[in-house]
Parts: structure tokens; C-alpha cells; sequence
């Protein structure tokens, strides 16, 4: 063996040793560099005959490829290896479920509201819908129920620092009958002279405010009001809607129905409907869901209508009571907390 293939094998011995670029990079200096054993031998021809010159150039030439190639296998290894490591610490376990984004759902109000809609549509009420801040005058006064009526102390409490065009506060609505009285008006003139006028079937679903707050009651809250007139709408009639629609809401043929008594400034009489079921917790208990009348005749006055001829009841209900029997809920607050974990129960 020859002194050249004596420091090839030295050089590939040094780069195998090298565990990192740094390293390879100390070990190429010691055969490439500018003071190299390397270069030190190609430094060294300048002192042999021509001939001989040759000879030995043509021997360096080739170790210096050798070692050149040794060099560039050594970095790729080492390369190979950072590269292997990175892999492995940012490796993936597929074999684990994938992250999902969560899906929405409606709230168990609104999926309430739009199933007392269908069943109220089905039995060809028009659904009304209006603005939240209203006059005094729709709110109650056109209801019967004017300033400083005792009947207005429950409801008569939320107020906007503002006033109408002829100077009234405006306040929150604490009811949505006043688009009982905007639809039943709107109404009145648009068949204004027709005669049979068309009959007035509506319901007007929407938020409501008043002071109230503990786990049955919310300042803001959920009312379906509901209005049928005509010029001979009955009691009966009132009776046979709402039995179709509570059994329909509750899923209940067997629900059992029944009027008691009441006061409303705006019906007379007036009456409180209170079901109860025949299967289940709720089993044998008479429960309050609705308000309920025959529209007083002041009323259908203020809709622009004759009392002495047209007639008909007005009914009202809370949408949050009414979801808290359909998924059997004791607390309302929990449907105003925001609690992702209660309110995905409903999806």
C-alpha cells in the first residue's frame, strides 16, 4: 500500500468518526484544506521532473477524488440522520381519531318557536312579526288598559329614553299583542267596505320584556300571542284550537284540556288554559300554560272594527314554558347561561 492509499483510508476513517457537520467540516480541512496533507502533496510536485511530474498527479488527482467522494457520502449520511430525527420527533400517530370541528344546533327556544309556527300554520295562521320598542299606545292603551290602570303595575317597567312623534316614552314591549293590534289594524283597512271581510288568524311570536327574574321567569322571555276574528268565532273554537295544538305540540293525543276563570283587561271573559297529561311525571297534574279570552269590545274597536260585528278570542303563551315541559327543564336560566354543555342536549 502506497503512502496515498494510506491517507485515503485515514480520511474516510476521520469523516465516519465526524458525528456532526461540524466536525465532517474540522476533518475535510485536514486533507482539503489550504494547509491539507492534500494540498501539501500537490504542493509538492514543483519539485520532480516533468516525467515523473506526470506520474505522480495523475496518483494525487485520483486520491483526492476518493476522498472528495468520501466526503460528500459523509455529509449525506449525516443529513439523512438530522433529517430522520426530525421526522420521528414531528411524527403523527394516524391511527388516532382526527380533530372535528363541533356542530351548531338551533336553541331549544327557537326549534319551539318554529314548531308552534308549523302547527299554527297548519291551521292557517299568518305569522306577524314587529318591532320590540313600541308606543304606549299599542303596548297597552289600545289593549284596554290605560295609564295608570292597576292591571299595567306587573308590566308597565321597562322604558327607552325616548319618545314617539306625539311626545309618549317608548318602552320595551312586555307583551307581543301590540302586533295583535298593528296586524288586526292593517288588516281592517286593507278589507275596509269588502263584505264578509276575511277572517283575522294570527300569531305573533317573539322577545318580550318585564321585571321578572328566578328560575321560572326571565326580564327577557318568549311569548306566542295569537288572535282569531270573525264574525262568528266562538269559545268552541278557541277550545278545539287549542286542544289541536297541544296535543300536536306535546305529542299527546290522550292531553287533557280545561278553562278557568280569569282576568285580562283585554278579553271578556277571560280565561287561564291549563293541560295535563295522562302518561309520564307530569302525570295527573293540571298546569298553567296560556292566557286566553273573548276580545273585550274596546279592543276590537282600537283594530278598527265593529264589536257589534265581528268577534273572536285573543290567546297568549310563553315559548320558554312551553319547552321547559316538551324536554322536562326546572330551571329556565339555564337557557339565557350560554352553557354549551346544556344546550348540546338539544341538537
Amino acid at each position: 500500500m502506497n503512502d496515498l492509499d494510506q491517507l485515503v483510508q485515514e480520511a474516510r476513517a476521520d469523516f465516519a468518526q465526524s458525528a456532526a457537520p461540524a466536525d465532517l467540516e474540522n476533518a475535510k480541512a485536514k486533507y482539503l484544506g489550504k494547509s491539507g496533507r492534500l494540498t501539501e502533496q500537490l504542493k509538492a510536485l514543483g519539485a520532480l521532473s516533468p516525467e515523473d511530474k506526470k506520474a505522480r498527479g495523475a496518483l494525487i488527482n485520483a486520491a483526492k477524488q476518493q476522498v472528495e467522494a468520501a466526503l460528500t457520502a459523509r455529509r449525506q449520511a449525516l443529513a439523512d440522520a438530522e433529517l430522520d430525527a426530525q421526522l420521528k420527533a414531528e411524527a403523527l400517530d394516524v391511527s388516532l381519531p382526527g380533530r372535528q370541528r363541533g356542530t351548531g344546533g338551533l336553541h331549544p327556544i327557537s326549534r319551539t318557536m318554529e314548531r308552534v309556527e308549523a302547527i299554527f300554520g297548519s291551521m292557517a295562521f299568518d305569522v306577524a312579526e314587529g318591532p320590540e320598542i313600541e308606543t304606549d299606545w299599542f303596548s297597552f292603551t289600545a289593549l284596554n288598559n290605560p295609564e295608570n290602570h292597576p292591571a299595567r303595575s306587573m308590566q308597565d317597567t321597562f322604558y327607552v329614553d325616548m319618545k314617539d312623534d306625539e311626545g309618549r316614552w317608548l318602552n320595551l314591549r312586555p307583551h307581543t299583542s301590540p302586533m295583535q293590534v298593528r296586524y288586526a289594524r292593517a288588516h281592517a283597512e286593507k278589507y275596509r267596505g269588502v263584505s264578509p271581510m276575511p277572517e283575522i288568524r294570527v300569531i305573533a311570536p317573539g322577545r318580550t320584556y318585564r321585571v321578572d327574574s328566578d328560575a321560572t321567569h326571565s326580564p327577557m322571555f318568549h311569548q306566542v300571542e295569537g288572535l282569531w276574528i270573525g264574525e262568528n268565532v266562538s269559545f268552541k273554537d278557541l277550545k278545539s284550537v287549542f286542544t289541536d295544538f297541544f296535543r300536536t305540540f306535546f305529542e299527546a293525543d290522550d292531553l287533557q284540556l280545561r278553562f278557568r276563570p280569569s282576568f285580562f283587561p283585554f278579553t271578556e271573559p277571560s280565561a287561564e288554559v291549563d293541560i295535563a297529561f295522562a302518561s309520564g311525571p307530569l302525570k295527573g297534574r293540571w298546569l298553567e300554560v296560556a292566557g286566553s279570552g273573548q276580545v273585550h269590545p274596546n279592543v276590537v274597536r282600537n283594530y278598527g272594527l265593529d264589536p257589534e260585528r265581528h268577534i273572536g278570542f285573543a290567546f297568549g303563551m310563553g315559548a320558554d314554558r312551553l319547552t321547559m315541559l316538551r324536554y322536562g327543564v326546572s330551571d329556565l336560566r339555564g337557557f339565557f347561561d350560554g352553557d354549551l354543555r346544556f344546550l348540546s342536549q338539544f341538537k
